[in-house]
């Protein structure tokens, strides 16, 4: 999707939540009749039963026959499609949307294509019973025929074009690439390049810890918690814009300097999973595993993997991360004990020493593979290496921080 920073003016901004309240009572009241049915009752309505109530509602109801029924008809599709993607297993139960967290609405048909490019740095969108909008324009305007417009939690709005953009092409040398993702070291290239994802600095970090402590004592539902909620929404906000922005340069980079990009194939919604248990089984080193899925989400590990696919499809390769960082990339040997600290690998056997992601992210790149029961290491090439130690490396915890 192509995005752009949407500039508002306050009649009009009073206008788009009246769109989002609208869109989010439709998607609950949707998703309410949804979850009422049980097993031997009639089938619960779907899309075109629902779009024939919406009709009657708003007939009888006068606060909804003054919205859109353009959006609120994409409301009920929309719901209606992740039932669809629930029921295909490719994506979760649909969940209710909250004021203040769910704030966006959904144009689509000859209303959505009523877009213009006023100069080289503004351009317009005429939104339904609405107007006349200005939004920035940052790159060029794609053909698409639907768009979307959101609210963050910062107050800031943006409008996204459905539109595919056109991969990268491949840059043709037959170059291949490794990248071990860690959390001290983001990125660890097989070239031997650290990259690190930008975050907030530490008197950012100290402000938003002043500001989420006065949060926890302010007065639910007060003005001033309000105030300092949106403080905190903006400050978090600033963060994700430097992690996004740092994914969108280091993808671009990768897909126009490789032919192939190797990376580890992780669950990281399994990884990050929380530790807490249950009552009758609490979990253990708890607070240590939600500092490591902090760690994990903070360096955008699924992002950095997602838009390499999108970039460069069919480019992009997953690889068994069993047991990159404990082998050596010369001598094939493989042990914990090579692996003497978070940031530096020193092979028992063969003595090499280098920087632990980099040896990884080489071991990656050469697509080695474990073979236990031959008790050999076997790369891309075919060539192996007889391994020493049979221990295995704990897989609740990232190769690049065992």
């Amino acid at each position: 999707m192509s995005r752009y920073r949407l500039a508002p003016t306050p009649a009009q901004a009073t206008g788009l939540l009246e769109h989002c309240r609208h869109a989010r009572y439709v998607w609950n009241l949707g998703l309410e009749q949804r979850l009422m049915w049980r097993r031997g009752r009639p089938a619960a309505p779907g899309y075109v039963a629902q779009s024939a109530q919406l009709t009657e509602a708003r007939a009888a109801e006068s606060w909804l026959r003054a919205g859109s029924q353009t959006v609120q008809q994409q409301a009920l599709r929309d719901l209606d499609q992740a039932w669809r993607n629930f029921y295909a297993g490719t994506h979760g139960r649909p969940t209710w949307r909250r004021e203040g967290v769910h704030e966006g609405f959904r144009i689509v048909g000859p209303a959505a294509q009523r877009v213009d490019k006023l100069n080289r740095k503004w351009g317009r969108v005429l939104v339904p019973k609405v107007g006349w909008m200005k939004f920035r324009l940052t790159r060029k305007l794609p053909d698409a025929k639907s768009y979307r417009v959101t609210r963050d939690r910062a107050g800031r709005w943006h409008i996204a074009f459905a539109a595919i953009p056109s991969p990268i092409p491949a840059p043709g040398t037959g170059d291949t690439v490794g990248v071990d993702r860690g959390v001290t070291v983001s990125a660890a290239l097989s070239t031997g390049e650290l990259l690190s994802c930008p975050g907030l600095s530490g008197r950012e970090r100290t402000r938003l810890k002043q500001l989420q402590r006065r949060l926890a004592r302010s007065k639910r539902g007060s003005n001033r918690g309000a105030k300092i909620r949106a403080a905190v929404a903006r400050w978090k906000a600033r963060e994700a814009d430097r992690r996004k922005n740092w994914v969108e340069r280091t993808t671009t980079d990768l897909a126009r300097r490789f032919d192939l990009i190797r990376v580890e194939g992780l669950k990281i919604r399994d990884m990050t999973r929380s530790a807490r248990g249950t009552v009758e089984r609490p979990g253990r080193k708890v607070r240590q595993k939600a500092g490591l899925n902090r760690g994990i989400l903070a360096n955008a590990w699924g992002q950095l993997v997602a838009r390499l696919e999108h970039k460069a499809p069919g480019r992009v390769e997953k690889v068994n991360p069993a047991y990159t960082s404990q082998t050596c990339n010369v001598c094939g040997h493989c042990a914990p004990e090579n692996r003497e600290s978070q940031a530096v690998f020193r092979c028992v056997a063969c003595r090499f020493e280098a920087n632990a992601d980099v040896n990884a992210a080489i071991n990656i790149a050469r697509k080695i593979v474990r073979n236990v029961a031959a008790g050999r290491a076997v790369n891309a090439r075919g060539e192996s290496a007889v391994l020493v130690s049979e221990k295995r490396e704990p897989q609740h915890a990232p190769p690049s921080v065992a």
